[in-house]
């Protein structure tokens, strides 16, 4: 199985995906490629994180989730990567301040679902986040409203760009945020591993990009 330090050049726009990926499923896929066309990025990165902190019980084995996924995702702009393992990062404020000092000059966007922005005044140094890097928020229709009146949303509430200005998120300088609506699949890791279809204990509820913790 391939172990890729990604590459990026200067001037590059790369989407960050984070999450256990446990296991992946169709629903990553497509808000992945959502992604890239919506927001006008060049690459997307899936970080498959070595573990979530706040949940009680840990994944499968971070080369069975790296290899699920990339058997899944296969897109010539889209990395599978486990690079947040060899920085060392468990935090998503300390994953982007290493990836900004590791790529200079590219311009990262944090993608993630409207329910992780539901909790983001949760994660350590979320403003940071926030301050740091653009941020997509991938929402499904039902999700927009306790989304929309988040902390998160109501304190950066100035920094919101419009659904028509999405492809402008990646050139815009942060704070900046936008919704976009994706029309989710049904499929769920949490689905998958109840009908035994992975190994990874049974844990939590997650949502595409939901598990990445912080």
């Amino acid at each position: 199985m391939r172990h890729v330090v990604p590459f990026a050049r200067a001037g590059m726009t790369v989407g960050l995906f984070g999450g256990s990926f446990d296991p992946p499923h169709a629903g990553h896929v497509h808000v992945t490629r959502e992604a890239l066309k919506r927001f006008g990025l060049d690459r997307v990165w899936w970080l498959v994180s070595p573990g979530n902190p706040l949940k009680a019980r840990g994944p499968a084995p971070l080369e069975a989730r790296m290899a699920a996924a990339q058997a899944l995702m296969r897109h010539p702009r889209v990395e599978i990567t486990d690079i947040e393992a060899r920085l060392g990062t468990r935090a998503t404020a300390d994953t982007l301040a290493a990836l900004r000092a590791r790529y200079r000059g590219v311009r990262f966007v944090w993608l993630m679902g409207a329910d992780n922005l539901v909790q983001l005044h949760r994660w350590q140094n979320w403003r940071s986040i926030m301050e740091t890097v653009p941020v997509g928020v991938l929402a499904r229709p039902g999700d927009r409203i306790a989304a929309r009146m988040s902390p998160a949303a109501r304190i950066y509430a100035h920094a919101r760009l419009d659904g028509p200005a999405a492809h402008l998120l990646a050139q815009s300088s942060p704070p900046a945020w936008c919704f976009v609506n994706v029309p989710m699949t049904h499929e769920s890791s949490t689905a998958i591993r109840a009908r035994g279809g992975w190994s990874a204990p049974q844990h939590g509820r997650d949502q595409p990009g939901s598990d990445h913790q912080r």
